[in-house]
């Protein structure tokens, strides 16, 4: 019996696969109208994302062309940079740029629109040095055939090359609705002093320009309900077919899906769970047999809680370690004593310990491009010397308090205290109400629980 081993679809460019995987698709030749080939390689970018390379040639007339598509998925919301540009540094900030990323310079009213330029990676004065050089193309044929036109688009050249020279301080707005953009942070892992992100929910329309489609929007049926349409579709009025608790609650559910390092065809494990004092949880896993990828993750079971909560973790010794920690993907984290401070997403929802989240923290920065990548990076001997400040951390050398604020209120943190009404000396947890922003941001404020069934 023959097997054969089963490599990621996308893999990396190395010496020991000389042999990738090339896709050859004959395909239509847009100069001469003959039939040439297009060939297809699914590789990644270290440190960026899988990507299709495709190229073209055709033996009849000798076109060519090449292009590069993104090969992972779209992120779920959209995200917005704004960079305020005043130190040469901020002009040698790495940029990340899709398709679908805009550029807007406020104080010259100049702007990019997303689509109008392939994505890239560049940097600030790059973006800048790229526009100057659109802008120039043709210009001495403008001259001659509309001077007026030609002296305006000088007269603009000469703001954007004035932006260089940094005698004023200015904006640099990039929105991305796929959320596939980023400006690198020379601080880190300190939080960026002049950079700030937001991510943002997509419209209808913006779903629409990404290809993505709910399941009701294509459909032209007339049918009440889902379950309608689909026949012997379980619902809530047939109890006896199963029951929650039985389906759910007490079995570990397994799905198919795709790694997300390497594409490839891989099995998601799902339990819910309950977490004494707390509420249920639901745990997911996926093991990758392509290229030995491991994934945890954890998400609540249950809805946003009334009010944020903010646990003040204080890690000094071997026993602090052991604590339990839940943490959501709504969950930002802080160490004052180390100046660090990350969003949600960074870390991303899992149920660990104190040890378990500092060192996933040093690990996550071992794998940071300033100190792994081939380019210079302006943050790399400043990540190092976090990197061992967190390792004196794990070897109880030096104290810490660990901060989590989650304005959802899903996260958790083990008290040690026998008398689960009265917290122990190493823990500080505080209930607050949530501001407008982070109701914005959960996404409470354009939540309807009233009159809903109407049109709106």
């Amino acid at each position: 019996m023959c097997s054969t081993e089963q490599k990621p679809l996308f893999r990396d460019l190395t010496a020991e696969d000389p042999e990738p995987e090339v896709t050859e698709i004959e395909s239509l030749c847009v100069n001469c109208f003959t039939n040439g080939t297009t060939r297809l390689l699914l590789t990644r970018i270290p440190h960026y994302k899988n990507v299709v390379i495709m190229s073209f040639s055709c033996p009849s007339c000798g076109y060519e062309n090449n292009e590069i598509q993104p090969g992972g998925a779209t992120a779920e919301l959209g995200i917005r940079w704004k960079l305020r540009v005043e130190t040469s540094a901020d002009l040698n900030r790495q940029v990340v740029k899709s398709d679908y990323t805009s550029v807007k310079i406020p104080e010259i009213d100049f702007e990019i629109p997303a689509q109008s330029q392939k994505g890239e990676v560049t940097t600030v004065e790059g973006i800048l040095t790229r526009a100057v050089a659109g802008l120039k193309q043709d210009q001495e044929k403008r001259r001659t055939e509309h001077p007026d036109a030609a002296a305006q688009i000088d007269a603009f050249i000469e703001r954007l090359e004035a932006l260089r020279s940094l005698a004023t301080p200015w904006t640099l707005l990039l929105e991305d609705i796929s959320g596939n953009c980023f400006i690198e942070n020379p601080e880190a892992p300190q939080k960026d002093p002049r950079a700030e992100s937001t991510d943002f929910k997509r419209t209808k329309e913006q779903n629409h320009v990404l290809g993505i489609y709910t399941h009701e929007e294509p459909c032209d049926d007339d049918s009440d309900s889902v379950s309608d349409s689909l026949p012997g579709t379980l619902t809530p009025a047939d109890p006896s077919q199963g029951s929650y608790d039985r389906l759910v609650k007490d079995e570990v559910l397994q799905f198919r899906t795709n790694c997300p390092d390497c594409n490839a065809p891989a099995d998601t494990n799902m339990k819910l769970t309950n977490i004494p004092h707390f509420k249920d949880v639901v745990i997911m896993a996926t093991v990758c047999d392509a290229c030995g990828h491991r994934t945890n993750e954890v998400k609540s079971g249950g809805g946003i809680e009334d009010k944020g909560v903010r646990f003040e973790v204080r890690v000094a010794n071997r026993e602090d370690f052991s604590r339990d920690i839940l943490k959501s993907e709504t969950c930002s984290m802080s160490i004052p004593e180390l100046d660090l401070e990350v969003g949600g997403k960074a870390l991303g929802g899992r149920f660990t310990t104190a040890e378990g989240l500092i060192r996933a923290s040093v690990e996550q920065l071992k794998c940071a491009p300033a100190l792994t990548g081939d380019a210079p990076g302006l943050a790399k001997e400043r990540l190092e010397q976090f990197t061992e400040k967190l390792e004196e951390v794990l070897e109880s050398k030096r104290a810490i308090t660990i901060i989590l604020d989650d304005p959802a209120g899903n996260s958790y943190v083990q008290n040690l205290n026998d008398d689960p009404e009265q917290y122990d000396d190493g823990l500080k947890v505080t209930r607050y109400e949530r501001t407008y922003e982070q109701n914005d941001e959960l996404g409470l404020n354009d939540m309807k629980t009233e009159g809903y069934e109407e049109e709106s």
